[in-house]
């Protein structure tokens, strides 16, 4: 069998040499070696077919996500995302951990110098919450399930202090009575009906729109399934039936912490309140999507 040089094999099919060493070195042309640093390709030898990858979703953001964080790539919406949502969803629950802090941990996975005293947990729960963001991006096409909303419980909690305590159920819904700013919740023997209800319910619901989502939202955190982590887990879930359902997702934040609190507390008699708070939360999104280009009309 005759060999030709990398130069020759670019000529006859009118490629660049860059390419034709990237074919061979990634064996996708059949039969070559090396010989010192020289490339040997067979004469009869042909360039390798082209497929065209396919996109893991329509969603263009979604897949822009997706795309991102497999590829582990830092300064985009990815990161931005990570950051913005971890940072403010913890802070609503109480973690006392900076945006700077938040951002150090998911860029260089060590918290950094400081001068302040830190809870272990609120660490912990910030490198979880970002798993948790992975989680709801690979499985945003997926189906709301029990076994899914316990799984990101699971992500969110394991290995907290709450973790170690017999009576905490890392994973699995509470075991004890718990209330939500002064309300009470969902009996635990309740809890597992109840979930199974709210999911056949949203359901039903053929093309969700973001007043579905929220909705929803609201109706979990009455339950209040778990011990602890609910609010995080909703928001959570949130954030993912809007990525499934091609709705441009939203991040409640420090300013619309306190609309937040009161369109909740108000939502089965003015659903404006809550309704508006996500929407201006939405609005603050798309202006970031704007920042870094994203159209998600193209």
């Amino acid at each position: 069998m005759k060999f030709i040089s990398v130069r020759e094999f670019a000529t006859k099919w009118n490629l660049s040499e860059r390419t034709v060493r990237n074919y061979c070195a990634t064996e996708k042309i059949n039969g070559v070696f090396l010989t010192g640093k020289t490339w040997n390709i067979p004469e009869d030898a042909n360039i390798p077919c082209k497929t065209k990858q396919k996109t893991f979703s329509n969603n263009i953001l979604l897949n822009t996500l997706k795309v991102q964080k497999d590829m582990k790539m830092s300064g985009g919406i990815y990161h931005r995302t990570q950051i913005e949502l971890t940072y403010n969803s913890n802070h609503i629950e109480g973690s006392k951990l900076t945006k700077d802090q938040t951002r150090y941990i998911f860029e260089t996975n060590t918290i950094g110098i400081t001068e302040k005293s830190i809870n272990v947990d609120d660490i912990i729960e910030t490198t979880n919450h970002f798993k948790c963001i992975d989680l709801i991006i690979d499985k945003a096409k997926s189906r709301l399930s029990e076994s899914f909303i316990k799984e990101l419980h699971y992500l969110l909690k394991s290995s907290t202090s709450d973790s170690r305590k017999d009576w905490f159920m890392v994973g699995e819904y509470k075991k004890l009575p718990n209330e939500v700013g002064g309300n009470e919740t969902t009996i635990p023997e309740n809890v597992a009906n109840e979930i199974k209800e709210l999911l056949s319910e949203y359901y039903s619901k053929k093309n969700k729109k973001i007043e579905d989502i929220i909705d929803f939202h609201y109706k979990f955190e009455c339950i209040h399934p778990f011990q602890d982590g609910n609010g995080r887990v909703g928001r959570l879930l949130m954030f993912k039936e809007c990525l499934a359902n091609n709705i441009i997702p939203f991040i409640i934040d420090e300013d619309l912490k306190l609309f937040y609190y009161r369109g909740l507390q108000n939502w089965p008699n003015i659903k404006e309140y809550l309704l508006d708070t996500c929407l201006t939360a939405q609005d603050n999104y798309i202006n970031t999507l704007r920042y870094f280009r994203i159209d998600l009309n193209a």
